[in-house]
C-alpha cells in the first residue's frame, strides 16, 4: 500500500483509466447499451495516446493533457452526483443546476426558430 494519497494529476495514466473503467461499472453494471458506449468512449480515448512516450518531452504535455481530460470527467460525474443528491434535499447546487439546464434548452429552442437551417 502507498504511505501517501497522490492528487489526481499524479496518477499514472492505467490508475485513471481503472478508476474510469470502475466508474462505468457503477454508473452502468453488466453488459447493457450504455456501459459498452462508456466503455468504448474510454478505450479511443486512451487509443489517442499509445504512440506516446513518457521520456519524449513533447508527448509528455500531450499525456498530461489527456490525463486532465479523464480527470475532468471523473469530477464531472462526482459534481453531476452531488447535484442530484443535493437538489433531492433543496440544495441550491442542485437547483443552480436545473436553472442551467433550463436556461440552456431555451437557447437552443431560440436559436432553432431564429435559423432556417436547422429543421
Amino acid at each position: 500500500l502507498r504511505d501517501t494519497i497522490m492528487s489526481p494529476a499524479q496518477r499514472t495514466s492505467i490508475e485513471l483509466y481503472r478508476d474510469l473503467l470502475r466508474l462505468v461499472n457503477h454508473i452502468a453494471p453488466g453488459a447493457s447499451p450504455k456501459s459498452i458506449a462508456l466503455r468504448t468512449m474510454i478505450r479511443s480515448e486512451y487509443d489517442k495516446s499509445r504512440g506516446l512516450s513518457p521520456e519524449n518531452p513533447p508527448d509528455q504535455i500531450k499525456i498530461e493533457g489527456l490525463k486532465a481530460n479523464a480527470v475532468r470527467a471523473l469530477s464531472n460525474y462526482m459534481l453531476y452526483e452531488g447535484g442530484i443528491q443535493d437538489r433531492n434535499k433543496g440544495g441550491k447546487l442542485g437547483a443552480a443546476m436545473d436553472r442551467f439546464h433550463d436556461k440552456n434548452v431555451q437557447g437552443m429552442q431560440k436559436n432553432k426558430d431564429s435559423d432556417p437551417k436547422i429543421s
